[in-house]
């Protein structure tokens, strides 16, 4: 196909794809699927080579959360039946840390339900990242914790995290269909101040709650502007007990097509296959690792994931290798800006270097 050779060569040359190039990924037919995988493993193995990272969640603190976004089961007003509880102390969420680490994670996710942290849950967070780092130093820690203020993403940093994740989720045109309580323009917001900061950014999307195709490219074309290191790629588990819990809006072609269209517009971010995947693309996990290069081992915030053990054999079985401590997940241009610098961050300067650089 024309349209694959296009975009392999733009991806291998980190150039944005058109919209129309984007949306008929997503349009690709059954019988093409498998080409449209092959086209962007290239890509993904040009930047990535065939490593996998893997991340650990710890959910520092459940439910409770006053904001209305419908596709959660801890929003405002769910009925799902969840685990609720505050802070977890610093030692306990070491502890569960270490569980991740023990098991091959080089990341571990620090998330907290509710709009935003105060001064106070900030204070909380760095004092439990320095209990994690105390016992495993090496591991990379991510902070997802809502709306951020001026000078917090800052005091992150300053207590050791080394990035930020707070996700896009949708269109701009349809943020509003899925939440009142904030806005799109917020969650951009946070995501400036973490890169800022000189955290590393985290932002992506969660599909499959009745967006459109082209809703989707918007989403991803968004992201790409804000040019996050890491892109991870939610697929919507209706929970009952939500607004969305009808939506069964995807199977495991769609949601390759996705992951696809996704590394084309993202060649040299770190995609990473999140919640979801194991309800959505079932047998055809290994296919996505074609496609990704980072996914999440263990359970999500209020979900089950996969048994680690066989995440573990799904990525040896497909030929793949998991990202030990001794490299890098960032391609070698990327790394250059990921610490110590602040600002925005430029797409395509500097010499373009092998993914093991």
């Amino acid at each position: 196909m024309d349209l694959l050779t296009t975009l392999v060569d733009k991806g291998l040359r980190r150039e944005l794809p058109t919209r129309d190039e984007a949306l008929a990924v997503l349009r690709t037919s059954d019988d093409e699927l498998l080409d449209v995988v092959a086209a962007a493993g290239k890509v993904r193995r040009q930047w990535f080579g065939r490593r996998v990272k893997l991340n650990y969640l710890v959910n520092l603190k459940s439910g409770l959360c006053p904001e209305d976004c419908t596709y959660c089961s801890q929003r405002l007003g769910s009925s799902a039946e969840i685990l609720k509880y505050t802070w977890l102390k610093p030692d306990e969420a070491a502890q569960a840390a270490g569980a991740g680490v023990k098991g091959g994670a080089k990341r571990v996710c620090l998330v907290a339900s509710g709009r935003g942290p105060t001064d106070r849950d900030v204070d909380r967070v760095s004092e439990t990242i320095a209990a994690i780092k105390e016992q495993n130093e090496d591991v990379e820690i991510c902070a997802c914790l809502g709306l951020l203020k001026d000078g917090q993403a800052a005091r992150l940093r300053e207590a050791g995290a080394d990035a930020y994740n707070h996700n896009l989720n949708t269109s701009e045109a349809t943020y509003g269909d899925i939440c009142s309580t904030h806005d799109f323009s917020d969650r951009v917001e946070t995501v400036r101040h973490a890169q800022s900061a000189g955290l590393s950014a985290c932002s992506g999307l969660i599909a499959g709650m009745g967006e459109t195709d082209e809703d989707l490219v918007d989403v991803v074309f968004a992201l790409r502007e804000l040019d996050p290191d890491s892109v991870p790629v939610n697929f919507l588990i209706p929970m009952e007990g939500t607004p969305l819990a009808g939506e069964w809006n995807l199977n495991p072609q769609r949601a390759l097509r996705i992951l696809a269209m996704t590394r084309f517009v993202c060649p040299d971010s770190e995609v990473r296959l999140a919640g979801g995947r194991e309800v959505h693309l079932r047998s055809m996990q290994p296919l996505a690792l074609h496609l990704v290069n980072s996914i999440f081992l263990g359970d999500y915030l209020t979900s089950e994931g996969q048994a680690g053990q066989a995440d573990l054999d799904m990525i040896a079985d497909a030929g793949f290798e998991v990202e030990g401590t001794d490299t890098t997940t960032l391609p070698g241009h990327r790394r250059e800006q990921e610490r110590g610098q602040v600002g925005v961050r430029r797409r395509g300067a500097g010499t373009e270097l092998p993914p093991n650089a």
